[in-house]
């Protein structure tokens, strides 16, 4: 699914056979003119987002940006300004803003985090815990605030926890029954296999024909024995009692990825409003 389809439901969703409201006492052919008001500080994300909105409601709608997205803002920074249609200004509002603050929030925290391990290699990133059907716009502001992306779905790469290993009956029999499924289907994806010791991180480098060793809640000594031991052999990520408190700590043991679900399911929205003028 694309944004713009996403976009699509959206709307559809909160204005359903019409805004009552404004239909009710704003004439269509009235005209004004709102400003998107920063409220909070932090990192802006959603402003691309929001102009599809407003076109996708009008497409005669006139919007002048003054703060791209990924921009840091403070209280009082006006974002753009909106001019066309009363009626259609309104009806884009609240969608509008839900998307923004999310999105700014996500960006935010992630950008905070990013900057806490710029001293070392690693890098942020996201996972599947997300909003339904706002993951695509969750993750679009994650690479806003400077992390990156994890697989989208589990469509696009091959990624076995816990839970399938030990359903496939271990390590061994799980990565090479998705070795050969991969090669039965013809699919070209990536492997990445997660090991909750260091007896399943040895048991995974032999039997090979994977990309990344996952290292799930593992002690800062065990992980920088770890990464020792795989080496430039595969990619490594740390997962699991990520926080503030821990995550240079656990950057400086040399981990490639360092992956955090708290950036899109822990976050606080960033404040914003849109004010006619």
């Amino acid at each position: 699914m694309t944004i713009d389809e996403l976009i699509t439901l959206a709307i559809r969703e909160d204005i359903g056979d019409g805004d009552h409201t404004s239909l009710a006492c704003i004439s269509l052919e009235a005209e004004g003119k709102a400003k998107l008001l920063v409220k909070e500080e932090g990192i802006i994300a959603g402003v691309e987002a929001a102009e599809k909105v407003l076109y996708h409601i009008d497409k005669n709608l006139d919007i002048d940006v003054f703060i791209k997205d990924g921009t840091p803002v403070k209280p009082g920074d006006i974002a753009f300004h909106v001019s066309g249609k009363s009626c259609s200004i309104l009806k884009a509002e609240r969608l509008m803003l839900n998307i923004l603050q999310r999105m700014s929030g996500v960006a935010t925290y992630t950008n905070s985090l990013t900057k806490l391990i710029e001293a070392y290699p690693a890098k942020i990133l996201d996972t599947r815990k997300t909003t339904p059907n706002f993951r695509m716009f969750e993750k679009w502001a994650v690479k806003i605030g400077g992390g990156e992306n994890h697989r989208m779905g589990l469509f696009d790469m091959i990624m076995l926890k816990d839970n399938h290993i030990d359903f496939a009956g271990g390590i061994e029999k799980a990565i090479l029954a998705v070795q050969l499924y991969l090669k039965e289907h013809c699919r070209q994806l990536k492997i990445e296999v997660e090991a909750r010791n260091l007896d399943e991180v040895r048991e995974i480098m032999r039997v090979g024909g994977i990309h990344r060793i996952m290292l799930d809640n593992f002690s800062i000594e065990d992980m920088l024995t770890a990464v020792q031991m795989i080496g430039k052999e595969y990619e490594t990520e740390a997962s699991g009692g990520i926080s503030e408190d821990t995550i240079a700590e656990i950057a400086s043991t040399g981990v490639d990825y360092i992956s955090v679900g708290a950036i899109t399911h822990r976050i606080k929205s960033l404040d914003m409003s849109l004010k006619a003028f």
